[in-house]
């Protein structure tokens, strides 16, 4: 019986059933569509985690070549100054193209530029007519592309990224950081040992390529127009200033940007001190695996982010972690011993990561889709040039007071001496003292202050429809 029901269904003269060209049509289409959602995140991520590594050690072995040119701290320090000063000042503008124009348009191009200003510095040193002022010149161009760019790139995410998915997208954006700063310096030294500098940068320039293709291949929703955007059309002055207008009209925004502005002087404070800290007490060697231990804890911090996602209440992942940031910080001053300080490092750096998801997060949730490069604009303006008052400030402070009131019989070696010690490189543990305790006495006001510990609550979440839709 079954081989009759066979032949019957194989030699019967019935018509066959028709076929729904357009259904096949419709999938063939969804099979040719690109990457969206979370799956064109991850696309993106790795093309720009390749993308900065190589930057890295470009800039890590171009300074070294100024140095070499040169043998002056104050040329090599310029790299950094102009950079910083160039990448800031591009800042306002950069959040209003971030909103203004598709944003994976403005990453190609950004990347482009910056892919094109490392390929000048390649040719002019294959032709032996590099000098400085070329160097200045492009990693001012590098800078204000990157700056232009990560606007667009943050505001991209929550349109791939459903909302309880952002925390973890967030610590995967900070493991670039943490990695380059442990694996930068051990790559580029081994490329300039075998291929020298015109290597590295050829390096560089094929990590570009990985940026750009991926960023071919994927598909970021556009925001789609709200009330608030609507209203924050105008002129480019106009909308420059605007964000500003936004966080000042909402005060815990406002207040959550002033806490992370003094808890950057902090972090800026004790970065810029731990190198010549180290050395007060030991050698290079310690100095070498005493940073790579403490970059090593930024990196497992961002990874716990990645793999966890934080807290379901994001003030509690900002406040509590930057409260350990700060007891870590405290750690460090106290002993001159490399171990201890190391702990205190990990302790401080490990937070840092978990506190800065989550705040961006919280960023992301509470902002209207189409203006969120704006915003993220500010918050990067406030970051980068908080930082520098700190590496100002920081060492005329050390030098002219508290090392000199360190000393045996100095006038604050009765008060912190039997805490800190006394001698050399205790005036550079004072200083990490006190600002240890900004991060601390902040975060037990911010936890009193209403406004801001109940931020989420006051503020309601906006909609991401596309993002949603396209990762369900």
């Amino acid at each position: 019986m079954p081989s009759d029901r066979r032949q019957s269904f194989f030699f019967s003269t019935a018509p066959l059933p028709k076929i729904n060209r357009t259904k096949i049509g419709a999938m063939s289409t969804m099979k040719k569509q690109p990457p969206q959602g979370i799956t064109a995140f991850i696309v993106i991520w790795i093309g720009q985690f390749i993308s900065i590594i190589g930057s890295g050690m470009t800039r890590f072995a171009l300074g070294i070549w100024v140095l070499q040119k040169t043998n002056s701290v104050t040329s090599f320090t310029l790299i950094l100054f102009f950079s910083t000063l160039m990448g800031g000042l591009a800042l306002p503008l950069a959040g209003v193209i971030g909103d203004r124009f598709n944003r994976r348009y403005v990453m190609i191009v950004t990347d482009t530029i910056a892919a094109i200003a490392t390929l000048v510095i390649l040719m002019l040193l294959l032709n032996d007519q590099l000098v400085i002022w070329h160097i200045y010149l492009a990693v001012s161009i590098q800078a204000v592309a990157g700056n232009i760019q990560f606007p667009a790139y943050s505001a991209a995410i929550p349109m791939l990224i459903p909302k309880k998915h952002l925390s973890r997208a967030n610590g995967a954006m900070q493991i670039a950081g943490s990695f380059s700063r442990i694996f930068i310096p051990i790559l580029a030294a081994a490329l300039l040992g075998f291929f020298k500098l015109q290597g590295v940068i050829a390096v560089d320039l094929i990590s570009f390529s990985f940026a750009v293709i991926a960023l071919f291949f994927v598909r970021i929703p556009e925001p789609q127009r709200t009330t608030e955007g609507e209203a924050a059309q105008g002129t480019v002055q106009y909308e420059m200033s605007y964000g500003f207008r936004y966080i000042w009209q909402r005060r815990g925004l406002l207040s959550l940007l002033l806490y992370f502005a003094t808890i950057n002087i902090a972090l800026g404070t004790t970065s810029i001190l731990m190198t010549p800290l180290i050395l007060s007490f030991a050698n290079e060697q310690t100095l070498g695996w005493v940073l790579a231990t403490i970059s090593a804890g930024a990196l497992a911090g961002s990874v716990i982010m990645t793999v966890w996602g934080g807290p379901k209440r994001r003030m509690y992942g900002i406040m509590f972690p930057i409260f350990l940031c700060g007891v870590g910080m405290l750690m460090i001053s106290l002993r001159p011993d490399a171990r201890w300080v190391a702990l205190g490092g990990v302790i401080a750096m490990g937070a840092l990561p978990i506190a800065g998801a989550s705040s961006r997060t919280i960023w992301q949730t509470k902002i209207e889709p189409d203006l969120q490069g704006r915003i993220s604009a500010i918050r990067m303006m406030v970051a980068q040039f908080t930082l520098p008052i700190a590496y100002l400030l920081a060492g005329p402070i050390v030098d002219r007071i508290l090392s000199p009131a360190m000393q045996e019989g100095g006038r604050l070696a009765p008060i912190f001496g039997n805490l800190i010690g006394t001698g050399e490189g205790r005036g550079i543990a004072l200083l990490i003292l006190l600002v240890s305790i900004i991060p601390i006495i902040s975060t037990i006001v911010g936890y009193a202050y209403p406004r801001l510990r109940f931020l989420e609550d006051e503020l309601p979440d906006q909609l991401f429809p596309v993002a949603q839709s396209s990762t369900s």
